[in-house]
């Protein structure tokens, strides 16, 4: 018994939460393809994204093709397992069959299923009988991935799609490009804080010597850090979607304060996106991270709330 094949068919439907933008980008990354034909598999025909895969196969690229965005769906290929094999209906007409035939003289053609009488050529649609036939047979023996570019405009480039998109995105910190989510946003944020105080503090020790050298190496401490946490922000930010250049929103007055606690509290897409595949889970260290963080923000609020409180009660007299 012949093992059931599978095809991905794809007719321009988008995942839920996923823009048209977005999916277009995505999948131009997974076919490694020109905008201008990911564009054409948009225009509502239905297209066979792969033909001729396993079930394990057609899984990969299902799942490859729908976290980029794309609302693809398996279904059996019923073409990549025919064959053509001799039976009863093909078997070579008898003298009982061909007198019929011969009384009859007429044919009905395997493309438009128009009857005439028997010719070389069907007279409704043109084709040569005899060749139809022939590439029909080479079609089902053979069927193709995809339709060829010159046939069709909607085709799409061939690709290996299932193996193009991991399932999480790579963590480089020293980066614009890639995505992390709120807590690990927090607890880099905080690597980095508690790495800048000790550098700081020797940059600071040098004063004694030459508040000239002392004054150099604090700017050059504080230079870092900053480029660092643009880099940070970045990634923040591509993980919810947005682009990079939205940080600098951070540097209007009032609306830049508001902005930054947005960064904290709107969560990434579980998807894949226009900036790659979703960040790998957080681990445990980021989690604690991420809580000493959270910790310091609210003893700071109960510290600037009970501290003015505190002087009062200390001196009445103020």
């Amino acid at each position: 018994m012949t093992q059931a094949r599978f095809k991905i068919v794809f007719n321009g439907e988008l995942m839920p939460d996923v823009s048209l933008a977005t999916a277009k980008e995505n999948l131009a990354r997974l076919f490694k393809s020109d905008q201008a034909r990911i564009n054409s598999l948009f225009a509502g025909s239905t297209v066979d994204i792969k033909r001729n895969l396993s079930e394990n196969e057609a899984d990969q690229y299902l799942k490859a093709l729908q976290g980029a965005g794309a609302r693809v769906r398996k279904e059996q290929d019923l073409g990549a397992s025919l064959n053509l094999v001799k039976s009863d209906d093909h078997a070579p007409r008898t003298q009982d069959s061909a007198p019929r035939a011969e009384s009859t003289g007429e044919m009905t053609c395997p493309k438009c299923g128009h009857q005439q009488s028997k010719a070389i050529e069907c007279a409704a649609c043109g084709i040569v009988i005899e060749k139809f036939i022939a590439r029909q047979a080479m079609l089902t023996q053979n069927p193709p991935d995809l339709v060829s570019a010159t046939a069709t405009p909607y085709a799409t480039p061939k690709a290996t799609v299932a193996e193009a998109l991991p399932e999480f995105g790579e963590l480089k910190a020293f980066t614009t490009d890639g995505r992390i989510g709120r807590l690990r946003y927090l607890a880099w944020s905080m690597v980095l804080m508690l790495a800048c105080l000790p550098l700081f503090g020797i940059a600071g020790g040098f004063f004694a010597a030459s508040e000239i050298l002392g004054g150099l190496l604090v700017a050059v401490v504080g230079i870092a850090a900053v480029v660092v946490g643009i880099m940070f922000g970045v990634q923040r930010l591509h993980d919810i979607g947005w682009s990079g250049w939205l940080l600098l929103v951070t540097l209007v007055p009032i609306v830049g304060g508001v902005f930054s606690l947005l960064m904290f509290i709107i969560p990434g897409s579980t998807a894949a996106n226009r900036f790659g595949p979703p960040p790998p889970p957080n681990s445990t260290a980021v989690k604690v991270l991420a809580a000493l963080w959270l910790g310091a923000i609210v003893l700071g609020i109960v510290a600037a709330i009970a501290l003015p409180a505190y002087m009062g009660f200390a001196d009445p007299g103020r």
